[in-house]
């Protein structure tokens, strides 16, 4: 089965201009094209544009993506190199999640600073406590 470049927008919810500047990037390598130059996608370029929007969501840049799009157009021969990648894109995406945990206990701080700042209807039951930021 094949979709439309319109259909597969809709479905992954992507702009048709950002399907259009992967083919153009080159990361969608086995796109085929009907006679009159439609692109014609497949399930396995669904898959693959689903993976370039993983990498892209967790901060890699389009080149390291093309470097990934490489290793699939060689095959078998890559199986490691791509595990590889993906091992450290994980020490990555752990990393960020560390830091967003480290930010989320930030705001669940203030959350009750202001909580009980608004339940006595001011600031100062935090007086002589370090509020720099407020």
């Amino acid at each position: 089965m094949t979709y439309t470049i319109s259909h597969v927008s809709k479905m992954m919810n992507l702009p048709v201009s950002t399907i259009r500047y992967y083919d153009k990037e080159g990361l969608l390598p086995f796109l085929q094209r009907k006679d009159s130059g439609y692109r014609m996608f497949t399930d396995s370029d669904i898959q693959m544009l689903q993976v370039i929007e993983c990498f892209k969501s967790t901060g890699m840049p389009i080149r390291d993506i093309k470097q990934f799009v490489l290793l699939v157009k060689e095959g078998d021969s890559s199986l490691n190199q791509r595990y590889q990648l993906f091992l450290e894109r994980k020490k990555a995406v752990e990393k960020q999640m560390e830091e967003l945990q480290r930010q989320m206990e930030i705001i669940n701080h203030k959350c009750v600073y202001y909580e009980t700042a608004i339940a006595a209807g001011t600031e100062d039951i935090h007086k002589g406590r370090h509020n720099d930021c407020r």
